[in-house]
């Protein structure tokens, strides 16, 4: 006789799901899988493939959160501490690539001139062969944008760039062409770990949270946020101003325990506390955006589109708001200044030591978790602190097309009828950023003079070369395919447990290969803290 399970018995079994994704993990194999359909257009061949998903929050795919935080350590490692300059010489321009721009030149002067005779016809068949020769160009490598064919558009408004009565005076050196920093003793090149942090927006306990909420900033805490990049970008800009060169620069976003964000970065090249306390003190980011400090309209009362006037309106009068350049004609000064708190910490580093492979563990320790994940509230008090935070930023602007413009009487950038006034998508405004809607890594052009994507490549080609120089190869894969989308409820779709496991033979296929091939080549097998090969190519 069969023994009786209870439904509590039963759920506490495990799904088939459940074990396949925890073999998955086990395996570095992507827990989310997109299924993607492949033509082999040699064959003729289709087959549903899962393709990784590449989250880079370990919540949604430990695996590939993992795997990109790796790539981000090795991507940090391989510039903080070069010896050479990076070379970013442009090659010289072919003769080919010079007749067809003056080529292009004769057709925009023709374009231009069948304008002004009124030949529209003859005026579009010159723009389709602009077309043409521009995306030939770009077949020769030609990047950047190419001159536009239509008239120029009305300039800018401009402002002042008159320093502010309220910061100190900044120093100023011509910016040499170079980006590693100074040898000392002949020999050593020490490299920089900085922290920033803002401004104090009233004092908090411990646990982060304000000891008086009443009197705590959440405006500016959360104005300050928004803007965060921003000053991130006046701050670096006028670093390379002080210091006389181009200093470079990989750095992550994290928040603090009162949720105010702040920035870490691994600075090449050795700069003084001094220096360094001196720009952050004179940095500020002037915000030329309307005035937003009063609410105009909430409830039940909000604007209303108008279809005769095309933009919103007043509920009661049905006067037209004022656009965002009319808007923008009435600002006589900054709606919000941004600034940096009194905190500057820095610390010398020497490349190749044990220290910078701990502070670049640190630099990426968090970048598996979104920001709100890496404040965990725990108390009651930590709770409403960030629900105060939260409700202030759903009513802080984040951009010129923001719909929460029109809570304040004006109507955004582009304004159009599907907008729901003071309701914003922009990431600014979720709880998961807390204000940062930009991206958690910041890394300067000429870090290493490879973008993320070089990086992962490089990876690659090192595991194929090496299972190449022991006579493994991939012959059985398609040389010529097509990726397509599959459709919601494809039937040849597989469950996705099938597919963890399919990715799960694979992936022990590859690291046996692999794994053949370092003992056929008599190297080591890389260590724990190695991020140099495989776990990232696959």
């Amino acid at each position: 006789m069969s023994e009786y399970l209870t439904r509590a018995d039963r759920m506490r079994k495990l799904a088939a799901l459940d074990v396949a994704r925890a073999v998955a993990e086990e395996h570095g194999v992507c827990v989310r899988p997109l299924a993607k359909e492949r033509l082999d257009l040699d064959t003729g061949r289709v087959e549903i493939i899962p393709v990784l998903c590449g989250s880079t929050v370990a919540s949604v795919c430990p695996t590939c959160a993992e795997k990109n935080r790796r790539l981000r350590m090795a991507q940090c490692r391989e510039g903080w501490h070069l010896a050479d300059e990076p070379d970013f010489t442009p090659d010289t321009p072919t003769g080919e690539q010079k007749e067809l721009t003056a080529y292009r030149a004769d057709l925009v002067k023709a374009y231009r001139t069948a304008l002004e005779e009124g030949d529209e016809t003859g005026a579009e068949e010159v723009r389709e062969e602009i077309g043409d020769v521009d995306a030939e160009l770009r077949g020769m490598g030609v990047r950047g944008a190419l001159p536009s064919v239509e008239p120029r558009p009305k300039l800018a408004r401009k402002r002042s760039t008159r320093r502010r009565q309220d910061a100190p005076n900044l120093p100023r050196r011509p910016v040499a062409k170079r980006t590693l920093g100074r040898v000392y003793g002949g020999k050593y090149r020490p490299s920089t770990f900085l922290t920033l942090t803002l401004d104090s927006y009233g004092k908090v306990r411990s646990d982060g949270t304000p000891v008086d909420p009443a009197r705590y900033d959440y405006r500016r805490a959360a104005r300050d946020a928004v803007h965060f990049a921003a000053l991130l970008d006046r701050f670096v800009q006028n670093l390379r101003r002080c210091v006389g060169w181009e200093v470079q620069y990989f750095s992550t976003v994290e928040p603090q325990r009162r949720l105010a964000p702040h920035w870490h970065a691994a600075v090449r090249g050795s700069i003084s506390r001094a220096e360094l306390r001196a720009v952050a003190e004179a940095t500020y980011h002037q915000v030329w955006w309307p005035n937003h400090d009063e609410i105009v309209y909430s409830g039940d009362r909000l604007p209303v589109w108008n279809l005769h006037v095309r933009g919103f309106v007043d509920p009661d009068t049905r006067t037209a708001l004022p656009t965002w350049q009319e808007a923008l004609d009435q600002v006589e000064r900054p709606a919000h200044v941004a600034r940096f708190g009194v905190q500057v910490h820095s610390k010398g580093i020497l490349g190749g030591t044990p220290e910078a492979g701990r502070h670049i563990g640190y630099l990426t320790k968090y970048l598996t978790k979104s920001i709100s994940e890496c404040y965990a509230a725990t108390t009651t008090r930590q709770e409403e602190h960030a629900d105060r935070l939260c409700a202030e930023l759903a009513v802080t602007p984040c951009s010129p097309q923001c719909p929460v413009w029109l809570l304040y009487g004006v109507q955004p950038r582009g304004a159009r009828q599907s907008m729901t006034p003071g309701v914003c998508k922009g990431k600014a405004h979720k709880r998961s950023t807390l204000g940062v809607a930009g991206r958690r890594v910041l890394v300067s052009r000429k870090w290493s003079g490879k973008s993320l994507a070089d990086h992962k490549h490089d990876r690659r080609t090192f595991v194929r070369q090496l299972l190449a120089d022991v006579g493994i190869t991939q012959d059985d894969q398609p040389k010529r395919v097509v990726w397509n989308n599959v459709q919601p409820g494809d039937p040849n779709v597989p469950p996705r447990q099938h597919m963890l496991l399919r990715a799960v033979a694979e992936r022990r296929r590859w690291k046996a290969e692999y794994t053949a091939a370092l003992l056929a080549s008599a190297q080591p097998p890389p260590g724990e803290h190695d991020s140099s090969a495989t776990s990232l190519a696959a």
